[in-house]
């Protein structure tokens, strides 16, 4: 666990590739509990430590998550991510070249949980949600592209589900299309930078992972 920018109210970790932000029926430590414990001996805090999971990115998937202290700053930030007040940014390395260089993509889509695995839906679809997302190519090699991703919306497996859906999977994603796995299990995609305004201070908060070090270990 891998602090990277920590306040009265809220704290930004770094997430390798198989890490869990919350718990799940795995049983493995999630990061939740990872930074109780972090708080408990940095502030020699007694009894239970507040920890609040603000959002997650999938467990194959690296970057920046936020968590918040208070309870104060966790209703606040949940609100804020309901109104889309926080925003991420990732960087994919994909398979090929997409048709176009940057592009709005947008569909409906519906999750199915025991599967594990989002798909492309009928807007009447029952359990329907809209997906949108906006991406621009930013280098291109003989077999593989990096694209920044900003997300307007944010649908579990969504980046995942859209560039399979124009026939650029992620590098190391098997369940939406990849060739091949990852050596270190996890896929070519990474949370790079989170932008809000503070929920209790209100200043403006932009963290960004440097691409030269984290960038080069999990895109390859």
């Amino acid at each position: 666990m891998q602090p990277i920018y920590e306040d009265n109210h809220i704290i930004i970790v770094y997430k390798a590739p198989g890490e869990i932000v919350q718990g799940d029926k795995t049983g493995n430590t999630p990061l939740s509990e990872l930074i109780k414990s972090y708080l408990k001996e940095k502030y020699h805090k007694p009894g239970n430590v507040f920890c609040g999971v603000v959002h997650r990115i999938d467990r194959p998937v690296a970057g920046l998550v936020i968590f918040a202290k208070t309870s104060k700053a966790l209703t606040r930030l949940n609100d804020m991510l309901r109104r889309n007040q926080i925003h991420k940014t990732y960087w994919a390395m994909v398979e090929g070249r997409p048709a176009k260089e940057e592009d709005t993509l947008e569909c409906y889509m519906r999750s199915d949980g025991r599967m594990n695995k989002s798909f492309p839906c009928s807007p009447d679809d029952k359990d329907a949600k809209k997906a949108i997302l906006k991406y621009k190519t930013i280098a291109v090699g003989d077999r593989y592209s990096i694209l920044e991703v900003n997300l307007i919306t944010g649908r579990k497996h969504q980046i995942r589900m859209q560039l399979s859906g124009i026939g650029n999977p992620i590098k190391g994603d098997l369940k939406y299309g990849a060739r091949r796995s990852n050596p270190d299990g996890g896929i070519s995609l990474l949370a790079k930078r989170i932008e809000f305004i503070h929920p209790v201070s209100k200043e403006e908060i932009k963290i960004e992972l440097n691409p030269t070090t984290e960038m080069q270990k999990i895109l390859g």
